[in-house]
């Protein structure tokens, strides 16, 4: 039985999430590299009271191939997607690069393929495809999810969540009701920590001067912690953190919603 969380952590009968039906967006990236994003998506869901699933046919969204210009090769990729999440009310994942690739680079491949069908059965997997932080406060309709997080942070805006999946505030609304936790605020915040995809691969110099850059604004502050809702991006800053043994650790958004006193 679905169900909400009680003040310990445990669900209750009225959970936000009861009687929905989740399925679990892994990204290919999570899935290689970072797993422990989409365990703690899973872990955050179910205390919510969601039932979450985890279609094992999905593979990558096909952004790579489809900004790299292989249109032809992505549309394969396309409709793999569309067949794997067909059906479900609700696609979530814990990454705001690849929910943006799937609402602004499906259709186009849909339409560059001159298929109807799939045209349709992509409009539908779009419309129930959610980041995390949308799927929170617009469908769930919360902002404060049981978290404790008794550390500083402060927090990245990734260019894809904004620009391209407009979550707009609600990563910063969701961090502002975890008990226990300090935001610094981080300069520039909106610049881009170059990144990009392959961009990083084929633009090796401007890639780490961005980098580096927003990794001083992120020492600037003095977290302990630096979230974002995109690991790659992590990665990139991360990178040049490590190498300045700053001591500030990468963290997904979604570990942090999903820690609890418990595991804090």
């Amino acid at each position: 039985m679905t169900t909400t969380p009680t003040a310990q952590g445990r669900p209750g009968l009225d959970a936000p999430g009861a009687g929905k039906t989740v399925a679990l967006f892994s990204t290919c990236a999570n899935d290689v590299m970072f797993p422990q994003a989409p365990i703690a998506m899973t872990r955050l869901l179910e205390r919510l009271g969601c039932r979450v699933v985890f279609p094992t046919k999905q593979t990558c969204c096909g952004q790579p191939l489809v900004n790299t210009g292989y249109f032809d090769q992505s549309v394969p990729i396309v409709r793999n997607f569309a067949k794997t999440f067909g059906g479900y009310d609700y696609v979530v994942a814990p990454s705001g690069s690849c929910v943006g690739a799937v609402r602004h680079q499906h259709q186009l491949l849909a339409d560059h393929a001159l298929d109807p069908g799939l045209r349709r059965d992509v409009d539908a997997v779009v419309a129930a495809t959610f980041d995390i932080s949308e799927f929170l406060i617009d469908v769930l309709g919360v902002t404060d999810v049981g978290a404790y997080f008794p550390h500083t942070v402060t927090y990245h805006p990734t260019c894809h969540s904004l620009r391209v999946a407009h979550v707009g505030d609600r990563p910063m609304r969701l961090l502002q009701a975890v008990r226990g936790i300090t935001i610094r605020d981080l300069p520039d915040a909106d610049r881009c920590c170059g990144f990009g995809g392959t961009f990083a691969l084929k633009n090796a110099d401007i890639s780490v001067a961005m980098a580096s850059d927003k990794a001083r604004n992120v020492a600037s502050t003095g977290a302990e912690y630096l979230v974002a809702g995109d690991n790659l991006c992590l990665l990139n800053i991360s990178g040049v953190l490590n190498r300045q043994q700053s001591g500030i650790r990468p963290i997904h958004l979604v570990e942090v919603l999903a820690a609890t006193e418990a595991t804090s």
